[in-house]
């Protein structure tokens, strides 16, 4: 019996990033959700091997040819042409399959630009065997746009999330250390600069530059660190008081450190508890943008271009109905994860 006790006592106690982990998983919404988003996520990757226009092998006389990663000319295969090879023109397509000739293409042989020229409905058209969620008003197929939407969609929100998270932490870490002039100089500025009309500064910048996604990232990213800034700043006048600070102090170590090695560690909480919903916000944005035409390029697959034309096509339902669906599922997956988060994050937890 003491044998047993004396084991039961030699078991470590759990990390706090352990036991937060395992707070994380026991919600079981949370948990599926960020496993449903991240293969999701990573699925759309992959774009240009699931939905593409382009075979991703071809076999031709002997040779093999990888159209994914290189440009062949349509006389390469036979044609008549020095130009790249055109993969739906059907004459191409019966080149590359006579003779014992093989091609392999993509599940979905459209690029999120392909034009498909042979379809017999007028466009948008409606979901068929060939485009399983139709065409949109150009004859571009969804399903692709869809695709390579999310996966725009997702990868600006990570790029606009960490530049936030970056400038937000920083901003608020100083103010919340240095305190005092710098702090209340601080304040003032930010709330001059938040008063700033950031639509009205869109829209007068994109009347002024080409629309790009770098522009976007820019702008957006001018305005959004200001809020999180706020609460790391918070953190940092509580804790910069504590036992540990003062101790490091009398020890001779450097503002830099304590900064950094001793109080960021303890104020992180806010940070990452936020982080899910400020990527869903950031998603959000870009769809709204898109969806004025303050956005991306025409050309470029967006979830806000394809509710504009679902806007001005109401009767092609498929348009507007999956985008619908491929956002509120996107901003749900990412609600749930953010609220899994705050519950294991939440320290009057035991």
């Amino acid at each position: 019996m003491s044998d047993a006790i004396n084991t039961t006592q030699k078991i470590p106690p759990l990390s706090p990033h352990r036991r937060n982990w395992m707070r994380f998983r026991a919600n079981r919404r949370g948990y599926y959700s960020l496993w449903i988003f991240s293969i999701l996520f990573v699925i759309s990757l992959g774009a240009e091997v699931i939905s593409n226009d382009r075979p991703i092998i071809i076999q031709y006389q002997g040779e093999y040819y990888f159209p994914l990663f290189n440009q062949y000319t349509e006389s390469e295969f036979g044609g008549d042409f020095d130009t790249e090879a055109d993969y739906t023109d059907p004459y191409v397509k019966e080149l590359l399959n006579q003779d014992g000739n093989w091609v392999i293409y993509p599940p979905n042989p459209y690029s999120y630009n392909t034009i498909n020229y042979f379809t017999e409905q007028p466009n948008p058209a409606a979901p068929s065997a060939e485009n399983l969620l139709g065409t949109d008003d150009r004859g571009r197929d969804v399903l692709a746009r869809l695709l390579y939407g999310f996966r725009l969609s997702v990868l600006f929100a990570f790029v606009l999330t960490a530049i936030g998270v970056a400038v937000g932490v920083l901003a608020g870490a100083l103010q919340g250390y240095l305190g005092g002039r710098f702090d209340l100089f601080a304040q003032r500025l930010i709330e001059i600069w938040g008063s700033m009309p950031e639509l009205y500064l869109l829209i007068i910048f994109a009347s002024l530059f080409d629309p790009s996604i770098l522009l976007l990232i820019v702008l957006l990213s001018l305005f959004g660190w200001m809020g999180l800034a706020d609460y790391v700043r918070a953190e940092f006048l509580r804790g910069r008081n504590m036992d540990y600070v003062r101790a490091a102090r009398a020890m001779g170590v450097s503002n830099r450190a304590i900064m950094f090695r001793h109080l960021l560690p303890n104020s992180l909480t806010p940070v990452i508890t936020f982080l899910p919903f400020r990527i869903s916000g950031a998603i959000l944005a870009l769809t709204s943008l898109d969806f004025l035409g303050l956005g991306v390029p025409p050309s470029t697959p967006s979830l806000g271009e394809l509710l504009a034309q679902g806007k001005e096509n109401i009767e092609s339902w498929w348009l507007s109905m999956t985008t619908f669906v491929v956002l509120v599922g996107t901003l749900t997956l990412l609600i749930f994860i953010g609220e899994a988060l705050r519950e294991a994050m939440d320290t009057r937890r035991g």
